[in-house]
């Protein structure tokens, strides 16, 4: 098997030249796309290094809003899903008239969607977010209300946080991380009292407040890379502790409860990666129409974090 699988990433790494292809991956996919991968990161750092790339081929080892989100990016290139079952179960809880339905209860106010979004919901919102830049795109409105969707936990711990400005949240949220409970935090220290807990801003509140720090999956990965402890427990999908106890081998990592792993992240294989470069598949397309206005808002995003 292992034999089949290095010719695998052999051929994934010639198709890449040949085809001047790049493999975005996000860093709760198997760890194993790391080798072949140009980037790794959370969905910010991915949206940047897929509309600063110059490949003609770009691949997207995430899900599809993150797929899309490179063709919103990138129009005139040529974007892949390797596997067809990578949706989000977030992103698919909001559709277009849910959303109208959501807007019509709160009018005339600015619509900020996470990125954890299909392209036809962010071509009905002004600007969209990731959670490493939530507080600086919903500050940057200069608005005293705001909608957000689709998830709500992410949407309530920003206003928390900033405390000046009301939040209507959609209600909508990642199952992954709300299968993380407030008592599997307070497990967690009494088996681990010298372990700081690391916690996603998508988790439900009474797991956030309970947490040493709450961040993105980057901020997560920075923290526990530069933090002068020796131990953490990790609250958040298993691909985030999976490169920390990579990368990190002298720091010991828990992940928080052995079932927060997200299905959909995990579809992505390296025989899904070669095929897709091989063959040109399940390539991503958008109507100009939508693709437009959904451009518009990712776009605002980006212009909001120059700032």
């Amino acid at each position: 098997m292992a034999y089949i699988k290095m010719n695998y990433i052999e051929e994934i790494k010639r198709l890449k030249k040949e085809k001047n292809a790049i493999i975005l991956t996000h860093c709760y996919q198997n760890i194993d796309l790391d080798e072949i991968s140009d980037f790794v990161g959370d969905s910010f750092y991915l949206s940047k290094k897929a509309q600063e790339t110059n490949a003609d081929i770009i691949v997207f080892a995430g899900v599809s809003f993150m797929a899309q989100s490179a063709k919103l990016l990138n129009p005139d290139k040529k974007v892949l899903l390797p596997n067809l079952n990578s949706g989000c179960f977030m992103a698919d809880m909001l559709d277009v008239e849910q959303l109208k339905e959501f807007k019509s209860k709160y009018p005339q106010m600015p619509v900020v969607c996470y990125i954890n979004s299909t392209a036809e919901i962010k071509a009905e919102c002004d600007i969209c977010c990731t959670s490493s830049n939530a507080l600086k795109v919903i500050k940057s409105l200069g608005a005293k209300e705001i909608l957000f969707v689709p998830d709500t936990y992410l949407g309530k711990w920003v206003e928390k946080k900033l405390g000046n400005i009301k939040i209507h949240t959609y209600n909508g949220f990642c199952p992954t991380h709300l299968r993380i409970r407030p008592e599997d935090i307070d497990i967690a220290r009494i088996n681990y009292p010298n372990a700081k807990i690391l916690a996603h801003p998508e988790c439900h509140q009474s797991v956030s407040k309970k947490a040493d720090f709450v961040g993105s999956t980057k901020e997560i990965m920075e923290f526990a890379i530069k933090s002068q402890n020796k131990e953490f427990v990790i609250a958040t999908e298993k691909g985030v502790l999976d490169r920390l106890k990579r990368d990190c081998p002298e720091k010991k990592f828990h992940l928080i409860k052995e079932d927060i792993i997200c299905k959909n992240m995990k579809w992505n294989s390296v025989e899904d990666i070669y095929f897709a470069l091989l063959n040109e598949r399940y390539e991503i397309k958008i109507s100009e129409q939508i693709r437009k206005k959904a451009f518009e808002c990712i776009n605002n995003m980006m212009e909001a974090c120059k700032q």
